[in-house]
């Protein structure tokens, strides 16, 4: 892509996040959004629909697909946004595209990148703390910013990472380079390992997590957490665990205390969870350092037990 050409961009697992991406990006660039199908018909029918922080507006423009075959040539830069249980799964089925991209993940959870980097050799680590949602087919909700989205290399060429993190902000969305992506993966991953999963299998709002009865576990989660990523050679923000749990019961239990989890939602709609990008990683990781997890163990078999066993409807 020379500097006159308008940037290419195909996201690929469009719905909250990848659609108000979309939305946004437009202006700088062409983009193809890989969505449902109902989406696709919404959007096809009378634009995407946005409202929220980043304005009340119908896009026109945005071309959507269903599969690869609708994807042309001269793809620039490939954004995954789909949940982490689908990602070799839409890996396998765009990895034509994929091929000899950068591509960035925007993804929670853990483990993505490492899959992503078997299809292409740059890949790009990402976290957004934005909160999207669906209000329905084609129509999508921007309610709040906390931080910037951040953009690091995890591997390949570091070339693309600038160019993807000026098209970005020419769209009006704050973006910050990140010297050590797969760190700040892990730092955003805490909150989700700890409050996710036992708040999901309670069926309660993120307050749940600092009940007395229920922080010996939190706190055996996130310790066992700190173990396997000091193996791994991550370093987080915080010291020891015991300075997260400070922060995650004074700071983030409180400014969430109201939310239910996503993990919530997929058990209560019979879909897939996170949970082995998100405690089921910290086991199998464990395993591989010779670290005992019994608190993530436990907590990501019952959530499996609950997706396999749930209830009727």
């Amino acid at each position: 892509m020379n500097a006159l050409q308008r940037p290419v961009v195909l996201i690929l697992g469009a719905g909250a996040v990848g659609l108000s991406l979309a939305g946004r990006l437009l202006s700088v660039a062409t983009v193809y959004a890989a969505c449902r199908p109902a989406h696709a018909g919404a959007i096809r029918e009378r634009g995407l629909v946005m409202e929220g922080i980043w304005g009340n507006t119908t896009h026109g423009g945005l071309a959507c697909v269903t599969g690869p075959d609708e994807v042309p040539p001269g793809i620039d830069f490939v954004i995954i946004t789909a949940k982490g249980t689908d990602t070799r799964a839409i890996c396998e089925e765009y990895a034509g595209q994929l091929r000899d991209r950068p591509v960035a993940s925007l993804q929670n959870g853990i483990g993505n990148e490492e899959i992503i980097a078997r299809y292409t050799g740059t890949v790009i680590g990402g976290t957004v703390t934005t909160n999207f949602s669906v209000v329905g087919p084609g129509h999508v909700r921007i309610a709040s910013e906390s931080a910037p989205m951040r953009l690091g290399i995890w591997s390949g060429d570091e070339r693309p990472l600038d160019e993807l993190i000026g098209i970005i902000r020419s769209a009006g969305i704050p973006v910050e380079a990140d010297d050590d992506i797969r760190s700040g993966k892990w730092a955003k991953a805490l909150l989700n390992i700890a409050v996710n999963p036992i708040c999901a299998l309670l069926s309660a709002p993120v307050a749940a997590a600092a009940d007395e009865d229920i922080r010996e576990t939190v706190s055996g989660l996130i310790r066992e957490t700190f173990a396997v990523a000091s193996a791994e050679g991550v370093h987080l923000p915080w010291e020891t665990a015991d300075d997260y749990l400070a922060h995650l019961f004074t700071v983030q239990v409180p400014d969430f205390s109201t939310v239910y989890p996503s993990m919530h939602y997929d058990l209560q709609r019979g879909r897939r969870t996170e949970i082995d990008l998100l405690n089921g990683y910290i086991v199998h990781l464990g395993e591989r350092h010779g670290i005992e997890t019994p608190y993530n163990r436990c907590i990501a078999g019952l959530v499996r037990y609950t997706e396999a066993h749930p209830e009727p409807s």
